[in-house]
């Protein structure tokens, strides 16, 4: 457990912030369901529950928080419109409320957005919306829709830094909790498990656990690539992080808020580090055994059980927050699922040029159930031996120290290239 002292100067989120917010958004979202997941409750003997925030009206739980700032603005501020930056979801959020409440919209987006979530923008926002892609991430979005709303007075829509934002997000742990009570064997949550960017959600949901429901456990779920409130948390404050893997492109965020931090280290939370890897191997559980389609910051916080003590029959909650999810990007979690569980490895093998090299490699070196996946040969006429770029997938994990040996005992000599290489960045 961590807990720190608030910052000072910020408005706080109460519970009744977050309770007069649901009342705004009724009729406006979709109520969307809690299941109880039987794979997620075997894999951890608790009773595991997912709030299906994949089914919203756009598919992820941003349209709460954008939808209850601008419906709170005054003709003034709605006149000269709302500008925001998103990595896609809050840009939905925000191009949904632009339509449904007649406000003018200009989205500012990271280049690493998915097609599918660009597209999914503009049909949302029909009319009322206009999209601008610049910048490498969702900071770079960022300042450029500060410096819009500076320059034109159009009213800035953070994604997670502003008390109206983390008091919509929190509906969901009201809804969540209320649908819990109202079920047979109902009764409240022992822990909540919640994704993390920004901490727009995490900090909306704590604002109202910890006042009306302070017995809860909440964690929260951030991706290892991009650990910005984790950064926080161990200084004090909010930081910069200098580097961010853009995987989990929906919580990928360099710096996380002012606000949301207040709000996190006021409290006892939780917050555990997510491996990518971790987050394709659940996307794709997912997919195939629940038939759900999540988005990779969707999959973050079931994927996070892994890393929770969790009692024996305990009821868990947790959020899968966006199912908007590109499908040409599922080639990639594949590779990140099989490298993550060690079953997908590289090596550079140096054959000899000669006939029946790579023939011997075959029947020497792989064993029964494993698999060549690439193969690059470059032969050079003039040395006596060629390289060769070959990826290799086993049936299990535990394959790996007899193929390490009979590749040793072969003869072509080989390199592993491990996950921390240089080289290992250009294969996945």
């Amino acid at each position: 457990m961590t807990s720190l002292s608030s910052p000072t100067a910020l408005t706080p989120v109460r519970a009744a912030d977050v309770e007069a917010a649901a009342a705004r958004l009724t009729g406006v979202v979709a109520t969307t369901p809690v299941e109880l997941n039987r794979r997620l409750s075997e894999a951890t003997g608790a009773q595991v529950y997912v709030k299906r925030e994949d089914l919203q009206t756009v598919r992820s739980y941003k349209v709460r928080g954008a939808y209850n700032l601008i419906a709170q603005l005054s003709d003034d501020e709605r006149a000269r419109g709302v500008v925001c930056a998103s990595a896609g979801n809050h840009a939905q959020g925000v191009a949904s409320a632009c339509a449904a409440l007649g406000v003018r919209g200009r989205i500012h987006l990271p280049r690493t957005t998915p097609r599918q979530k660009r597209d999914r923008i503009a049909s949302l926002g029909g009319t009322f919306v206009e999209t601008i892609v610049d910048g490498d991430t969702y900071d770079d979005a960022s300042a450029a829709a500060t410096a819009f709303s500076h320059d034109s007075g159009a009213t800035l829509v953070p994604a997670f830094d502003d008390p109206r934002t983390i008091a919509g997000q929190g509906t969901v742990a009201v809804e969540a909790v209320a649908q819990l009570l109202a079920l047979p064997d109902g009764g409240l949550p022992d822990v909540v498990v919640a994704p993390v960017g920004g901490g727009g959600l995490l900090a909306g949901m704590l604002s109202w656990l910890r006042e009306r429901h302070p017995s809860v456990r909440v964690v929260g779920a951030e991706p290892a690539g991009a650990a910005s409130l984790t950064a926080a948390m161990a200084v004090g404050h909010p930081v910069m992080l200098e580097r961010v893997d853009s995987f989990v492109d929906g919580a990928a965020v360099r710096r996380v808020g002012d606000h949301t931090f207040a709000a996190v280290a006021d409290a006892d939370v939780d917050v555990v580090l997510v491996p990518e890897g971790r987050v394709c191997v659940e996307m794709l559980a997912m997919y195939q055994t629940d038939g759900i389609i999540a988005e990779p910051a969707g999959a973050l916080a079931p994927a996070a059980l892994d890393y929770l003590d969790l009692a024996p029959g305990s009821r868990v909650l947790t959020i899968v927050s966006g199912g908007n999810n590109d499908v040409s990007r599922y080639a990639e979690v594949v590779e990140r699922a099989l490298v993550h569980e060690g079953r997908k490895h590289y090596f550079l093998v140096d054959f000899p040029q000669e006939p029946g090299a790579l023939r011997r490699f075959l029947d020497e070196v792989l064993g029964p159930d494993d698999d060549i996946t690439l193969f690059e040969y470059v032969k050079r006429s003039n040395r006596e031996t060629g390289p060769a770029l070959v990826g290799i997938e086993l049936s299990s994990s535990a394959d790996l120290p007899d193929l390490l040996a009979r590749m040793s005992a072969a003869p072509p000599t080989f390199e592993r290239i491990d996950a921390g290489d240089r080289l290992y960045r250009f294969l996945v």
